[in-house]
């Protein structure tokens, strides 16, 4: 007769499940933002505009949401956030409007963020059980489920599915989890606090890992909204592959992040961010210097690789600060990295309208550079 599984492995496998759920649906909506764009009329200027409302739905929730798992626990915060989240999935590819669209990714930002928050403080304390960092395995899932929803996209475009049918059929898959291993999550946060203020000011090493995490999400951010537009538009690919550039990314991004871990305990995080950062430079270096099919599709891959672990290891070092509650501490270090996607597809918009795609992610390029130089201030 078989063993039940301890608790701590019970608790890893819904967290792991809530991590996947919140991939899914961001890379789900990734994968149809050229469908959308052509069906609103969007030009670059106007798409990038638009997509201002997820970050600063994202930002505007950043506070409150640390606040919120210090102050109610990250297990109902998690289970609310999932659900709201995989919620508004389908509303988006409903929208006949751009300003339907703002308010929906407004809100799409915001309860992705008290997903976000809430999961990764449940991460921690696994961390805490298990005692050894585990983190980047699962960001890795994120990105596993990111890889998976590009694929599905690709396959729901090939078959002329319209994106709110698309998008109810991962909503659908989203509240299956929620119902099956919400009551796993860990019911008590590690360093459980209920008297941390909603805004806190964080130290200098907390504003260090902050901006080597805005650097790691602007260049996230641009792979995430731009990487079809960009293969569409400047690479040319045949119609089958129309999604490979999101595809690639996202493979080595979650392959990356499976062995970071490893590789951060073998190297120390300040080696392993130092050729994080030079990686991503070199990839999107290669994609925009030689933009042919397989020189493109190698860059996105570099960059995947190079982008894996950044976040993941600077959201455990956040998360055992000794002055704030890891809620609160991964909600402000979020909050400098976060305006990454704030202004990381609004700026690549703006510039590619006024020159080209080429020129807007070579400027991303050099924010590789400046995640290894700040990687070299890490004690």
């Amino acid at each position: 007769m078989a063993r039940p599984l301890p608790p701590h492995r019970l608790n890893r496998i819904a967290v792991s499940a809530f991590f996947f759920l919140a991939g899914l649906c961001f890379s789900s909506w990734a994968s149809r933002i050229p469908n959308i764009q052509q069906h609103l009329h969007l030009d670059n200027a106007a798409l990038g505009g638009v997509l201002l409302g997820l970050p600063v739905g994202l930002m505007t929730s950043l506070p409150l949401a640390g606040w919120f798992v210090a102050r109610f626990g990250s297990r109902p915060v998690a289970i609310l956030g999932a659900v709201l989240y995989a919620s508004t999935l389908p509303v988006l590819g409903l929208v006949d409007a751009p300003w339907q669209l703002v308010a929906c990714l407004f809100c799409f930002g915001m309860f992705g963020n008290l997903l976000n928050i809430s999961i990764n403080t449940q991460a921690i304390g696994t961390e805490a059980l298990y005692g050894r960092t585990i983190m980047a395995s699962y960001h890795g899932l994120w990105s596993l489920a990111g890889f998976s929803g590009a694929t599905i996209g690709g396959a729901f475009i090939g078959l002329g599915w319209r994106p709110w049918q698309h998008f109810l059929v991962i909503t659908a898959l989203a509240y299956s989890i929620v119902v099956v291993l919400s009551r796993r999550l860990i019911s008590r946060d590690a360093a459980d606090r209920g008297d941390q203020p909603i805004f806190a000011r964080p130290d200098r090493s907390l504003i260090n890992l902050g901006i080597i995490a805005f650097c790691s999400m602007i260049c996230e951010g641009a792979m995430f909204d731009w990487s079809n537009v960009y293969f569409q538009k400047i690479i040319f690919p045949p119609k089958a592959l129309a999604g490979i550039g999101l595809t690639a990314f996202m493979s080595t991004m979650a392959s990356g992040r499976f062995l970071g871990d490893w590789l951060a305990t073998k190297w120390g995080i300040r080696r392993m961010l130092q050729f994080s950062g030079t990686l991503t430079a070199t990839g999107l270096l290669l994609a925009i210097g030689l933009p042919w099919l397989f020189p493109a599709l190698v860059g996105f891959l570099f960059v995947g690789a190079g982008v894996s672990s950044v976040v993941p290891l600077v959201y455990s070092a956040a998360g055992r600060s000794k002055v704030l509650s890891p809620g609160v501490a991964l909600a402000a270090v979020s909050t400098i990295g976060y305006l990454g996607f704030l202004f990381g597809p609004p700026f690549i918009g703006f510039i590619a309208q006024a020159f080209n795609l080429r020129v807007s992610l070579g400027l991303i390029a050099i924010l590789g550079s400046v995640i290894a130089l700040f990687a070299s201030r890490i004690k």
